[in-house]
């Protein structure tokens, strides 16, 4: 069930927003909720990203708790320039299999 939730914010931000949902031919509570969800949408994708470059996760783990999947998490990692845990310990690890 949706809760209502208020703030202040200030009178440029109004503006720019009933620009937008004027725009959009939206009201301004769907343009808030679009902008909201969305920012939450990345922050949880550069969290995950950042647990992952840590080897807190892997990116299949960080795909899941973004609600998104791998390769839409891979894309992510590109457009971010996200670093890949892995390193010469990984990799002599990785050859030994191959033997």
């Amino acid at each position: 069930m949706p809760i209502t939730i208020t703030t202040r914010v200030e009178d440029d931000v109004v503006k720019d927003l009933d620009k937008i949902a004027a725009a959009e031919a939206i009201d301004r509570s769907s343009v808030i909720r679009r902008f909201l969800t969305g920012s939450l949408e990345e922050w949880k994708i550069g969290k995950s990203l950042e647990d992952y470059e840590k080897g807190k996760v892997t990116l299949w783990q960080a795909a899941r708790k973004c609600g998104i999947s791998l390769w839409e998490m891979i894309d992510k990692a590109k457009e971010k320039r996200t670093h890949v845990p892995y390193g010469l310990d990984e990799l002599k690890e990785d050859l030994k299999g191959l033997s």
